[in-house]
């Protein structure tokens, strides 16, 4: 049996089941959900287990109260295929008055809720699960941490393990845990499979609904070149049309991309809203991304190579895999990540934001000192106009980078820090 990797999940399943009577643990399929729960959990029911789903399914109907039966915590495995389930876990977290009863683990948002009819306030916590950072899959040093940066420290000091190769590698990989220890033509050909396995079922699941294998192809291709930006689905239907000369509208867009949203492969970044001592609109529209960059590399049919040749692609792939480490390391803090973008067009990749108020500020570059110096100018300006007597300056800011050697920091004050050097 594989020796099992520490994830920063661990540690936040245990604070939010010692404070819910149950956790619902949500994420793509793969990413270790269930594994991570197992860590945790003292009895455990696949609900999809082939050789007892159809009993299983009659039990969820007929006496439901009997699956929930075993050591606490119990671990419901794959619970939306029977969402009544909901409701009755919900019913027992009452009963038992007690906190720590139940994880529950699922890789689609569940296609029928009208059986359910209880949000959950006050019994269910939620616990978000994304691929692996690198830290997490030991391809960071995680000499450098984002939770130190908050608490003050700014003598930072590491060296990034990985070359641009590497790199290129570690974004058409993805950070899946069945993945990590493979040798490479294995590795790589997990998130090919996985993106097979979106076009022909798995999105068909978010809503029972049979979707044009063919375009839920075109549409996550697009997806993939539209990584890091704010487009409308109306961009990306038209953008279909004209490089591959087939006819789509919005509406089908828009479900298709909702689909995806449902089964965790999409995870769009809301806008920051900070206050401001200009008069500049703030944009809100969500920023589009998947939640890993090996789904963006396997839309695109690219590799390694590739990528190391298209270094636009490979700069809009390397922004995808730093938004899902810092995503898993903000979790790990009480935070969450955003984006900022004014009419001036001051623009910020990524935002950390504590819920004590604390923000750290972001740039994502694959490397070159040029880069770097415009991207310390640009966190300089957005900090300039910040209303800090309404809020506070900002922790950090950050040039998060692919490639160079080592972590610093600036004259100016500005971090400039490699992903293979960072951890939560």
């Amino acid at each position: 049996m594989e020796e099992y990797r520490k994830r920063y999940a661990d540690d936040i399943l245990q604070d939010k089941l010692a404070a819910k009577g149950a956790v619902l643990i949500e994420g793509p399929k793969w990413c270790g959900k269930t594994t991570t729960a197992e860590q945790a959990a003292k009895s455990i029911l696949h609900m999809d287990n082939p050789t007892i789903k159809e009993q299983n399914l009659s039990l969820a109907k007929l006496n439901p109260l009997r699956l929930l039966k075993g050591d606490t915590p119990r671990l419901i495995d794959e619970w939306q295929i029977a969402p009544t389930l909901w409701d009755t876990i919900r019913y027992e977290v009452d009963q038992r008055g007690k906190m720590g009863q139940f994880i529950l683990t699922g890789s689609a948002v569940p296609p029928e809720t009208k059986e359910i009819t209880h949000s959950g306030t006050g019994r269910f916590s939620w616990l978000m699960m994304r691929p692996m950072s690198l830290f997490e899959s030991g391809e960071s040093s995680g000499e450098v941490s984002l939770r130190e940066l908050f608490e003050g420290s700014k003598n930072i000091d590491g060296e990034n393990p990985n070359d641009i190769e590497k790199l290129a590698f570690l974004v058409c990989r993805g950070g899946w845990p069945g993945a990590i220890d493979l040798a490479e033509k294995p590795a790589l050909a997990q998130a090919f499979d996985y993106y097979d396995g979106v076009v022909k079922s798995d999105i068909n699941r978010a809503d029972g609904v049979t979707k044009n294998e063919e375009r839920v192809r075109r549409i996550m291709r697009s997806f993939a070149r539209n990584q890091g930006s704010q487009v409308a689905t109306t961009v990306i239907a038209n953008d279909i049309m004209a490089n591959e000369a087939s006819s789509v509208n919005e509406d089908t867009v828009h479900s298709y991309i909702t689909a995806l949203k449902k089964i965790f492969v999409v995870e769009d970044m809301a806008a920051w809203n900070p206050n401001l001592r200009s008069k500049s609109a703030i944009r809100t529209s969500d920023t589009r991304y998947y939640v890993d960059p090996s789904i963006a590399a396997a839309s695109l049919g690219l590799g390694p190579d590739d990528l190391i040749n298209d270094l636009h692609t490979f700069g809009l792939l390397f922004e995808t895999l730093c938004v899902r480490d810092l995503r898993v390391f903000a979790e790990s803090l009480g935070g969450s990540v955003y984006h900022y973008r004014d009419n001036t067009g001051l623009e910020c990749d990524a935002v950390v934001h504590l819920r004590n108020g604390k923000y750290g500020l972001v740039e994502i570059k694959l490397g070159s000192e040029d880069m770097i110096a415009a991207s310390a100018k640009n966190l300089t300006k957005l900090s300039s106009i910040i209303d800090t007597p309404k809020m506070k300056e900002p922790s950090f800011m950050m040039v998060l980078t692919g490639v160079g050697q080592y972590a610093y920091q600036r004259e100016d004050g500005v971090l400039v820090v490699p992903i293979g050097c960072l951890r939560g």
